[in-house]
């Protein structure tokens, strides 16, 4: 008699659902003439001579391994420009290490500081990744509701009411995917206070820090006593348009960077190397393209925002990020039937809110960081379908 097939996938990945993001853009795929403001990329062209670094690198045979942390040189460069944009000092020789991307950048982080059973507070709605990250280190995810009254940023209150014995790790990723939410330097002194009241640790992810489009972006990293008790989180794709490219970066203090290159070395080894060179050209210069992709999409933005609100979709101003998330619960619709009829009757993608946690239920990620021709006919469907839905409820 032949023995039942065993399950060999382990538990805690089982219990992982699929990303929501993924899942819209596999279906976009399929549909050509569809309209994405789904997948948070943007939609210009990595500048050109990032590209010809690239390709130069190529060129000159550039092709080995480098050293676990990263290219030296790509280090001091980061640790110059930390410095200037963030004001914190980085040693490049042992406080800064090279990823692939800032998604390999935060688990590295989770795996080399998490016990099992030790508690990750972080505020939702929030990037998909980060409870299955903190799943997938055998810890514990606790979040913490941001709503839009407060522009979806996270209180002090709101933290310190989460911690309990096991509160280990406090993560932290402003502006805020997919809220665009922003924290001012007095509500980030809030929460330093608490994070040294109760010993806690700070990863902060600030990968959409220059797309902030209103007041200064703040690293909790440069408040007073906090460069010793935070991971700085940071990367290439969004600024610089280089998702493709698949390079971020960790900063913290020498025995946490230690720890994670560990981790590093025996899983990844190190980013590519031609990745690597284009992100040297990138910082060193980098010229005015950074701050020119800012202006479009501060302009799409304003743009969006009021056609949301004019259709009836209350959608706050985000300071900071390319998305958009407008409430659609007037419509009685969940976020996951407005999303797919959405994109089955007007071809337009967006990503539903429950995607990024229980507090984006009845809300809607709508990227920016395409055309401007294409966003204005994006919510000429959307009203478009705005309007059908409730005629429906209305029983018209």
């Amino acid at each position: 008699m032949s023995k039942k097939p065993r399950n060999f996938v382990a538990d805690h990945v089982a219990g992982i659902p699929r990303s929501g993001i993924r899942d819209f853009f596999d279906v976009v795929q399929r549909m050509p003439d569809a309209i994405s403001l789904g997948v948070g990329e943007p939609d210009f062209v990595t500048p050109w001579h990032i590209r010809e670094a690239a390709i130069y690198a190529l060129e000159q045979g550039r092709t080995q391994y480098t050293a676990n942390l990263g290219l030296l040189r790509l280090r001091q460069s980061i640790s110059t420009y930390v410095a200037e944009k963030f004001g914190v000092t980085y040693d490049p020789a042992s406080q800064i290490l090279v990823t692939v991307g800032v998604s390999e950048a935060l688990d590295l982080a989770l795996r080399a500081v998490l016990n099992p059973g030790d508690e990750v507070i972080y505020h939702e709605p929030c990037y998909v990744s980060y409870a299955p990250s903190v799943v997938l280190a055998h810890a514990k995810p606790v979040p913490v509701s941001c709503r839009p009254e407060n522009g979806f940023a996270v209180t002090a209150q709101a933290i310190e009411a989460a911690i309990t014995p096991r509160s280990k790790v406090l993560m932290l990723s402003f502006p805020t995917n997919p809220t665009g939410g922003t924290m001012t330097r007095g509500e980030l002194l809030e929460i330093a206070a608490v994070v040294e009241r109760h010993n806690l640790l700070v990863l902060t992810d600030e990968i959409y820090s220059e797309l902030t489009f209103e007041g200064e972006h703040v690293s909790i990293a440069s408040l007073p006593g906090m460069v010793g008790r935070t991971i700085f989180l940071h990367g290439f794709s969004k600024a610089f348009a280089m998702t493709g490219f698949r390079i971020g970066y960790a900063c913290g203090p020498a025995e946490l960077i230690e720890a994670m290159m560990k981790v590093h070395q025996y899983a990844i080894m190190c980013a590519s190397i031609i990745a690597q060179e284009a992100a040297i050209e990138a910082l060193e210069r980098g010229g005015t393209a950074a701050a020119e992709m800012r202006g479009q999409y501060h302009l799409r933005r304003n743009y969006i925002v009021k056609a949301l609100n004019g259709m009836g979709l209350a959608c706050h101003l985000p300071r900071g990020s390319f998305y958009a998330f407008p409430d659609i619960r007037s419509t009685g619709l969940s976020s996951r039937d407005f999303a797919v009829r959405l994109l089955q009757e007007e071809k337009v993608a967006a990503v539903p809110g429950g995607a990024f946690g229980p507090s984006g239920e009845g809300f809607l990620r709508m990227c920016f960081a395409t055309g401007f021709d294409r966003i204005q006919t994006a919510m000429e469907r959307t009203a478009r379908f705005v309007d059908r839905v409730r005629r429906e409820k209305a029983g018209e």
